[in-house]
């Protein structure tokens, strides 16, 4: 898989991919101490006397447990330059320029964190993939499943197939925490496709956020080298453990410049645990929309320099709201740790199991105090919030969720929206054809407000000649009529 790749022109950083709360559960992997060491060991330079020793036994204890993943897709290809030209199709046929399957090639890495065959890599690898493997340093090849695609953190859970009686040889995390700018880390992947390889540096800043449109923006930085290919290899510290997923580089011309980015590994090793265990990703939610501090702000609430997450709005009985958190209160650290911005503070908290009591450190008018808050995870949207549209329904292929105060500020919308939100649309349905795209909010049909899932089941399931829709769609808006 191309590395995702973040190009800087005309002044201005784009995003460009050209190619994660679960409690901690250990993996089993081997250390560096218990890797068989040659006749004459080699050791870590420790000072800047030892510098001409080497670095080989960290790499032979890390490398076989990172791997190659080689994804392919099936994409549809126009066979003509005029087929989305309705000139043409009319006179033509729309069957002579219909698109055809062609199969497309990825190459990225991944690293294995548990001996029976899970691995992790970035969600870019393999987005959109019809068939998935991966490749040993010892050069076995494996297919492998996908398990987990969490959009939020960029990241993906492999499992192999059929391992048979296969033990895999999995790392071992770090806490990330721990890092300090300076401190010396390698990373290994598969860069360009040429094969397994080594690159060492030094963490060169930490807690870098507006990286990429991921959710958990927190990434470490580091001038090791990192090109495409290397998306999902390990970056790991001088005591052969992981301490981040490499994901993304800043470059000009496509290849390393030396900045790099990794996702740390307190929030892999969440994602990573949910796949080994074949659960879901629970993340807590603290019900409450934030922004930076910024000077202006800083000077007003008469704080020394702008650091902090400013809640701006409270979810109405939301967790924040039980805990006594209002509009104006800032937060300046989670358990003693200084957040410097909403997604720090977003950062901390989604590696805090649920059920944890945490210290949050709250600035209110003039006067800091520490609220113990117990992070609770989103609320579940039952079976009455959830509906699918089956049968002869103009809607029929249509999955929706009623909008709840969760939902709501996951999709930056009001806490008080009302109506349906699309989470599925069935290729080939008749909702497909009738335009519907997930994410539209449906806000009423034929006048009948939308407010529950209930009331668009009911509704939506019925026989009419024509139906008027009311749908919001990219905060827009709008309303249509349609045949029965």
């Amino acid at each position: 898989m191309k590395m995702r790749t973040l190009w800087l022109a005309a002044g201005t950083v784009m995003v460009l991919a050209i190619g994660g709360t679960l409690a901690f559960s250990p993996f089993n992997a081997p250390s560096v101490a218990q890797v068989a060491a040659p006749a004459a060991p080699l050791q870590v330079p420790q000072s800047d006397t030892q510098i001409k020793l080497s670095f080989a036994p960290v790499v032979r204890a890390v490398a076989p447990s990172v791997v190659n993943v080689y994804a392919t897709r099936i994409e549809q290809q126009a066979v003509s330059p005029f087929a989305s030209d309705p000139f043409f199709s009319r006179f033509f046929g729309e069957g002579q320029f219909q698109s055809r399957p062609q199969e497309s090639h990825a190459l990225g890495s991944g690293v294995i964190v548990d001996a029976g065959g899970v691995i992790l890599t970035n969600r870019h690898v393999i987005e959109g993939a019809t068939d998935v493997r991966i490749a040993l340093s010892d050069g076995r090849e494996f297919a492998v499943d996908i398990v987990i695609e969490d959009a939020q953190t960029d990241l993906a859970v492999l499992r192999v197939r059929q391992p048979g009686d296969v033990s895999f040889p999995a790392i071992t995390f770090a806490d990330s925490d721990a890092l300090l700018v300076g401190d010396l880390v390698l990373a290994i992947g598969n860069p360009f496709g040429v094969g397994q390889t080594v690159t060492s540096g030094i963490v060169s800043a930490l807690a870098r956020t507006g990286v990429e449109s991921s959710d958990y923006e927190f990434f470490i930085q580091t001038d090791a080298a990192i090109n495409p290919g290397n998306s999902g290899g390990a970056l790991v510290d001088l005591d052969g453990h992981l301490v981040g997923i490499n994901t993304a580089i800043y470059s000009q011309s496509g290849g390393s410049v030396g900045i790099g980015f990794a996702i740390p590994a307190n929030m892999a090793r969440l994602v990573a645990d949910a796949g080994v265990s074949g659960g879901e990703i629970i993340r807590p939610w603290f019900g409450a929309k934030m922004q930076a501090v910024n000077s202006d702000i800083a000077a007003s609430l008469g704080m020394a320099a702008p650091h902090g997450a400013l809640i701006a709005e409270v979810a109405p009985d939301g967790p924040a709201a039980r805990a006594g958190f209002a509009a104006g209160d800032v937060i300046l650290s989670v358990d003693g740790v200084a957040v410097d911005d909403p997604s720090a503070f977003n950062f901390r908290l989604a590696t805090k199991p649920i059920g944890q009591a945490t210290n949050l450190e709250r600035l209110r008018s003039g006067a800091t105090e520490v609220v113990s808050f117990t992070v609770e995870p989103a609320p579940v949207a039952g079976g009455d919030m959830l509906a699918t549209i089956t049968g002869k329904s103009r809607f029929a292929g249509a999955s929706v969720r009623q909008l709840d105060a969760a939902l709501a500020e996951a999709k930056d919308l009001p806490y008080d929206a009302r109506g349906v939100i699309v989470t599925a649309i069935e290729p080939g349905s008749p909702a497909e054809g009738m335009g519907l795209r997930v994410d539209d909010i449906i806000l009423a049909l034929n006048d009948i407000p939308m407010d529950t899932a209930g009331a668009f089941a009911e509704t939506a399931s019925k026989s009419v000649r024509t139906w008027q829709i009311i749908l919001q769609r990219d905060g827009r808006v709008t309303r249509s009529i349609v045949s029965g």
